[in-house]
């Protein structure tokens, strides 16, 4: 079960002007399932995404990087799940353009105002066929209140579909920001997440919006781990439609700002959702890396304390065996650091135990205190470098014996 996470009922997820959705069950792995997505976007709607740096990224994630490249108006997303289409070759590639081929069929657009979305194992070959031949209940579907649908559809080894959404008032507007993610193994995105998609119906220009997408990325997907794996996959797709009336050309428009903040915040919470749903997760654990010299150092520790699997084998025990924490931080590349300077606390809610500090364990630690601690649903790890003002904070989760049957067991 995820921690402390429970999905939005359909209710809580506002439509998106300009923006329809439509899914359907076409086999592609398992029969019965809803494995297929469409997401139909009005004329206007403008597109940014970032895309996994993992060289063996997939066939879908070449072609969307392509499809955006040549620039013009994107018109749909197509999102299959159960096949990756990647490690698939030059007959992958075609499999993804076939798709775009026949949702631009259906849908009387061109073939590159598509943008393809594969996810599931990878090295096997996309059941084209079947996807096509599922399309046109896609679109038969497609309404602009089939968010709640779509998040279960794109899901893998999720035990629970990811969404958020909020509305904020913007200059005497109402600006809408609705998102849908999944994910839950193979995550320490390099860039994004496994899957990820965010609407909203403020007007952003095309440069702002391809800024936006980094930005929001950076500080939520690309702060999340479970297992230290980038995924061939990742993919996060940022949509504004404009139809609020909104507009925003450049960062120095008013409101813009809270705009940004609204996204970002959409993103955080949907990269939240993926690690609270971590394979076999039992906890959530924030790592929160402060007064270093610059962000990048502080992620890096907070990533080497985040992947570690034997911190994180120590957290699901409720051992506490500290040590491997200091381990973590001495090994995260940062040749000059000063162990002497460097204090680590384990905190939950208003507890906050002082674990290290002057290069050791700290005096007045014990360690039932330590144990108390990490025996709570949701844990932070307060890592002080005593050498800056920069900071970062990395999200991450425990591993359980189930994170080994679900990856043992997941082509079963």
């Amino acid at each position: 079960m995820p921690v402390n996470y429970a999905t939005p009922a359909p209710e809580q997820l506002h439509a998106v002007a300009g923006v329809r959705l439509g899914i359907a069950e076409a086999g592609i792995r398992k029969p019965g399932r809803r494995d297929l997505t469409v997401i139909a976007l009005d004329p206007g709607c403008r597109v940014a995404g970032v895309f996994t740096q993992n060289r063996f990224c997939a066939a879908p994630v070449q072609l969307c990087r392509r499809h955006l490249e040549i620039g013009g108006e994107m018109r749909a997303l197509v999102i299959n799940t159960g096949v990756a289409n990647a490690g698939t070759g030059e007959p992958g590639i075609q499999a993804a353009w076939q798709t775009c081929t026949a949702v631009a069929r259906l849908l009387g657009i061109e073939e590159r105002q598509v943008l393809p979305f594969s996810t599931g194992v990878i090295l096997e070959p996309l059941p084209v066929e079947r996807l096509v031949a599922g399309l046109p209940a896609c679109v038969a579907d497609l309404s602009a209140d089939r968010w709640h649908a779509a998040a279960h559809a794109i899901m893998t080894t999720d035990t629970v579909a990811k969404a958020a959404s909020r509305r904020v008032e913007i200059a005497g507007k109402t600006v809408t920001i609705t998102g849908i993610s999944k994910g839950a193994g193979m995550i320490k995105p390099n860039m994004a997440t496994m899957l990820g998609f965010i609407a909203t119906d403020a007007g952003i220009a095309q440069p702002l919006l391809r800024r936006l997408v980094r930005e929001a990325a950076d500080e939520s997907f690309n702060c999340i781990t479970v297992d230290g794996d980038t995924s061939t996959n990742d993919s996060f797709v940022l949509i504004a439609s404009g139809q609020s009336g909104a507009e925003f050309d450049s960062a120095d428009t008013p409101g813009y700002a809270q705009l940004r903040a609204a996204v970002i915040g959409v993103a955080v919470e949907l990269a939240q959702a993926i690690i609270r749903d971590g394979e076999g997760a039992t906890k959530f654990i924030s790592v929160v890396v402060e007064n270093g010299r610059e962000r990048e150092e502080c992620r890096r520790v907070g990533y080497a304390i985040g992947h570690s699997p034997l911190v994180k084998t120590a957290f699901f025990a409720s051992d506490p065996n500290l040590g491997r924490i200091l381990a973590a931080i001495g090994y995260a590349g940062i040749d000059d650091l000063d162990v002497a300077g460097i204090r680590v606390w384990l905190e939950a809610g208003a507890d906050k135990v002082l674990v290290a500090e002057n290069g050791g364990r700290a005096s007045s630690y014990v360690e039932e205190d330590g144990a108390r601690v990490m025996q709570q649903a949701e844990i932070i790890v307060r890592v002080d470098l005593g050498r800056g003002a920069a900071q970062a904070r990395v999200y991450t989760c425990d591993f359980s014996y189930d994170y080994v049957k679900i990856n043992a067991d997941y082509r079963s």
